[in-house]
């Protein structure tokens, strides 16, 4: 029988975890550079947390991994967890509510369902959450963190687009809808429905005006957005908020040189977002995205604390970044070689090892069998004179000393004068 793996799961390999743990340096380098700190949440979560709030879109919510946590007498229905902010927002709230500002940030997989099995099921996120600070600023630096990230992974062409979920509330709000046809607009518009608002009939002529200057309004616009607030504070005052804050945004990323797209239909996203969406795209394909989830915090039982945060995708980043051109180079490999049967040469062959290995080589005692060809040296640990041959294979040069210093004075001159250990 055919050994396979589970549908919608990928293996990684070698080669790709180099990739994967390249990404998840930068990520975590950055982050500890502005001042967040690391957490790590459970696999299993509570349904309830996802569904008693309305904190999922209920797309997603048809999505999620979920089964009955039984202990004989009862049990609770539990999730894997589908999303990386719900755990760590219950984590902010179950020990650190008390604090002030908690930038926070964790490297974790979620778990979709996705029938065909043709998609990833299960998805690594590299995620940054940052509670108690409402400010534009707070919005600004997340989406730089996230954008000196991709950066320093090197990747060209990445797209900024965004949009603000405030916004849309407030015109859906005003367009007389029920509360329950708002929400399922609201819903469609964030499981990526562009068409959803364009489908709306608007009873008043300054409404059908503002829903049209709002789903047209593209490129970097903070102009615009202040001429949109001066016509509609008159008619569409319930509007000015959201505005005022979309447009003390886009100011800041201006001010700093970042470039955006503003598409307010595009706020694909998840129904806790209250303020700015951000998404990141590179040839079309996204690859990250966030916003502010104000009302979050409190729908799950906590105090009314301000947040938001952004994930960014670790597999569609691995797909993109080249680890080549990423890792820092080591000194070299060497293959350290000593006969079983010489127990001393043996000890002295695993000591030389974490010599090389503190200097920065790749170093492994072989353990017998074939050997790999793409080891630069080779030293054979002898329990006689000379105690030490180091080869090198692509000069074909060979060395006897009788000490491990010689040893390593040999390869840092091969450093030391270019010829490449």
């Amino acid at each position: 029988m055919k050994v396979q793996r589970c549908k919608g799961t990928r293996d990684l390999s070698p080669e790709e975890m180099k990739g994967f743990r390249l990404i998840e340096g930068a990520f975590r380098d950055c982050c500890l550079k502005w001042g967040y700190e690391e957490v790590r949440t459970p696999t299993l979560e509570y349904l309830h947390l996802f569904t008693s709030t309305g904190t999922l879109t209920p797309s997603m919510l048809g999505k999620v991994y979920s089964f009955l946590d039984w202990d004989g007498w009862s049990g609770e229905r539990v999730v894997l967890r589908p999303d990386g902010t719900i755990p760590v927002a219950r984590l902010y709230i179950d020990g650190m509510g008390g604090k002030g500002v908690s930038k926070l940030f964790y490297v974790s997989n979620i778990f979709i369902f996705e029938e065909t099995g043709k998609e990833t099921r299960e998805r690594w996120q590299c995620g940054a959450e940052l509670m108690g600070a409402g400010s534009t600023i707070a919005d600004a630096e997340l989406i730089i963190l996230a954008l000196e990230v991709l950066k320093r992974l090197r990747l060209k062409g990445v797209e900024l687009r965004l949009s603000h979920t405030g916004l849309i509330r407030a015109l859906l709000a005003k367009l007389g809808l029920s509360q329950g046809e708002q929400a399922r607009i609201l819903d469609q518009i964030l499981d990526g429905d562009k068409d959803a608002l364009t489908r709306l009939k608007p009873g008043s002529p300054e409404l059908k005006e503002a829903l049209s200057l709002l789903l047209g309004l593209k490129g970097k616009s903070s102009g615009f957005l202040k001429n949109l607030k001066a016509l509609f504070r008159r008619n569409l005052p319930e509007l000015e908020p959201a505005l005022d804050n979309f447009t003390g945004i886009t100011e800041l990323l201006e001010t700093l040189g970042y470039d955006y797209q503003i598409d307010i239909a595009s706020g694909r996203g998840f129904e806790y977002y209250t303020g700015v969406i951000f998404q990141l795209f590179i040839g079309g394909e996204k690859i990250g995205g966030g916003g502010r989830y104000d009302a979050l915090i409190p729908l799950m039982g906590g105090r009314d604390i301000p947040a938001s945060g952004f994930a960014l995708y670790l597999d569609s980043l691995m797909d993109l970044v080249k680890p080549e051109l990423l890792a820092k180079p080591l000194k070299g490999r060497v293959l350290v070689r000593a006969k079983p049967s010489q127990p001393e040469a043996v000890k002295e062959g695993f000591n030389i090892a974490g010599h090389l290995h503190k200097a920065g080589y790749v170093a492994e005692v072989h353990p017998g069998g074939r050997e790999a060809a793409n080891w630069r040296w080779t030293l054979d640990v002898q329990s006689k004179a000379p105690l030490f041959v180091l080869t090198d294979q692509v000069n074909h040069k060979r060395f006897e000393t009788q000490t491990a210093s010689e040893v390593m004075d040999l390869l840092g001159e091969s450093v030391d004068t270019g010829r490449g250990a």
